[in-house]
């Protein structure tokens, strides 16, 4: 809802008419064939979960970037819609990192490989969308903790994601071992803890709240 109410799409006659009966009535057979086909489904948790929503979400981010081309319209550049957005980004962030750590480093690329690369791609586009309109906001209001959190949240992201994509590309390409990507991740848990402590530790300093 709200990363198409960004660019003025009201999703929600759309939501109700059709996805939630087809989501709900999806998830009942896809329920009832986890219990019948997989009785050990905590231990299988990871990887069911990364062939569920990694498809959709890539889904979820072409639709929304082609609807922005088709349709012409630009990103609103609320401080609630940068929120959302960010929170979008750090999903697609954990999706990726569960794929990975559910993954067969041994095992041969394959289609849920690709669009991971798909789902990479498109974030990335997203993600140099939401740091447009911090930019815009930052242009026309100034410096503020908030958007200055945000700025560095999503150039953190924006590195993830861009190596990320390099990586996996190298990797369905036969160039890079998939270990190489893991590692990438695992080191990216630092980078976002790292962050995650500046903003706590020396924004009240530098933007005199304490």
């Amino acid at each position: 809802f709200a990363i198409f109410h960004a660019i003025g799409i009201d999703m929600e006659p759309w939501v109700q008419a059709w996805i939630l009966p087809c989501g709900i009535a999806g998830a009942t057979v896809v329920a009832s064939w986890l219990v019948e086909a997989k009785q050990s489904v905590i231990e299988n948790m990871a990887p069911v979960l990364t062939r569920i929503f990694t498809p959709l979400f890539t889904l979820l981010l072409l639709s929304f970037i082609a609807t922005m081309v088709v349709t012409g319209r630009g990103m609103d550049v609320k401080r609630e819609i940068l929120i959302a957005f960010d929170l979008l980004l750090v999903v697609v962030f954990g999706l990726l990192l569960y794929s990975i750590s559910a993954r067969d480093p041994q095992a041969a690329p394959g289609l849920l490989d690709w669009i991971q690369l798909t789902l990479v791609g498109a974030a990335l586009v997203v993600d140099v969308l939401a740091l447009w309109a911090i930019g815009t906001r930052i242009s026309e209001f100034g410096f503020s903790p908030n958007r200055v959190a945000a700025l560095g949240e999503n150039i953190v992201l924006l590195a993830n994601l861009g190596g990320s994509a390099y990586l996996y590309a190298g990797f369905l390409r036969g160039q890079v071992e998939f270990r190489r990507l893991w590692a990438w991740q695992m080191f990216y848990l630092y980078v976002f803890a790292a962050w995650a402590a500046i903003v706590a530790f020396t924004f009240p300093l530098l933007f005199g709240f304490i």
